[in-house]
């Protein structure tokens, strides 16, 4: 077989996913696998983790619909405010929780559940720092002051931009609790998260109602953050070994690098398999010292954040990339 394999175990996910539950101060835990589950599989995920996840999140109402296809009947939080109708009514059909962000994505569900006779079941996002998603202050006071109608506003998030800082972050829940305090006397209780994997590791005190666990579910933390011993990495990759060689002068793939030795050999991975720009990576194969059996495999990742470090980048975009051509293989260890 010439494509890429990926290793995936579910129960390290499982057990990363009691790891940060344990951490998050009696919160419920919303499993995070957007992207496919960061190249490990959404749907393989998610029932992996029936009974230990409350509730998943998603980036895409397409995304929520496939999840709920493959039998998922959990709560699911779409992290992207939909973008026209025909998301919000495949959103209300499929039993999806929308993002409010600005009075333009309340206006839009809005009027879409009025025409056809729907109710959307909705959290508010409120910017406290990160820019990038959510009401700021003015216009969540006006939006506070209007009738909602057949939005039912169950909850009320943020999301925390810099949580090794712990000074930014501390004001930042500050000003969340702030947006809350003022929600709540509107709508009554609400479930309330702003911390992510960061935001559980920053302090237990960040949980709130819930948390929203993306990367350390595979065995990662953000950068800046302290690493956790007892999480346990999900994903290996292999690549099929397509030739040995001895090297016979020049250098290794396009570039001058010249090998140490004299044993080489080229490894079926490249740039569509989601491997990074390098010297020794021609397309779809690149150049390796050593010795290896011809038509073997050889394990090209163990380790995103290594991977990460040597491309400029970071473990989710590692992740992601590479588990996205690859053909998945589950282990349960």
């Amino acid at each position: 077989m010439q494509q890429v394999r990926a290793e995936i175990d579910l129960g390290a996910i499982r057990s990363n996913a009691r790891c940060f539950a344990a951490l998050a101060g009696g919160a419920a835990l919303c499993a995070v696998v957007k992207a496919d589950a960061y190249g490990h599989g959404a749907s393989m995920v998610a029932h992996a983790l029936r009974g230990i996840a409350d509730s998943f999140a998603v980036a895409l109402v397409e995304e929520g619909a496939s999840l709920r296809n493959a039998g998922i009947d959990e709560d699911i939080l779409v992290l992207v405010p939909p973008l026209n109708r025909e998301e919000v009514l495949r959103g209300c059909a499929y039993g999806l929780i929308f993002l409010l962000s600005d009075a333009a994505d309340a206006a839009l569900i809005a009027e879409v559940c009025d025409q056809f006779g729907l109710s959307a079941r909705c959290h508010i996002k409120v910017n406290t720092g990160m820019n990038r998603f959510g009401f700021d202050g003015a216009e969540f006071a006006s939006f506070l002051r209007r009738p909602h109608g057949r939005l039912r506003i169950e909850g009320i998030a943020s999301h925390f931009y810099r949580p090794e800082d712990t000074e930014t972050t501390a004001a930042q829940f500050r000003s969340f609790q702030e947006f809350c305090a003022r929600a709540e006397d509107v709508f009554g209780p609400l479930r309330k998260h702003i911390a992510a994997t960061g935001g559980v590791l920053a302090s237990p005190g960040y949980g709130l109602d819930m948390v929203r666990v993306g990367i350390g579910l595979y065995g990662y933390v953000p950068s800046g953050l302290a690493p956790l011993p007892q999480l346990r990495r999900a994903m290996r990759v292999y690549a099929p070994v397509a030739s040995v060689r001895k090297y016979a002068g020049g250098g290794m793939g396009y570039g001058a690098r010249r090998p140490i030795g004299k044993d080489l050999f080229v490894v079926r991975a490249g740039y569509a398999d989601g491997l990074f720009r390098n010297e020794r990576l021609c397309m779809d194969a690149f150049v390796a010292e050593g010795r290896a059996e011809k038509y073997g495999e050889v394990c090209i990742l163990s380790d995103a954040d290594a991977c990460a470090a040597a491309s400029g980048t970071i473990s989710y975009e590692v992740l992601a990339r590479i588990g996205g051509r690859a053909v998945r293989e589950y282990v349960d260890r």
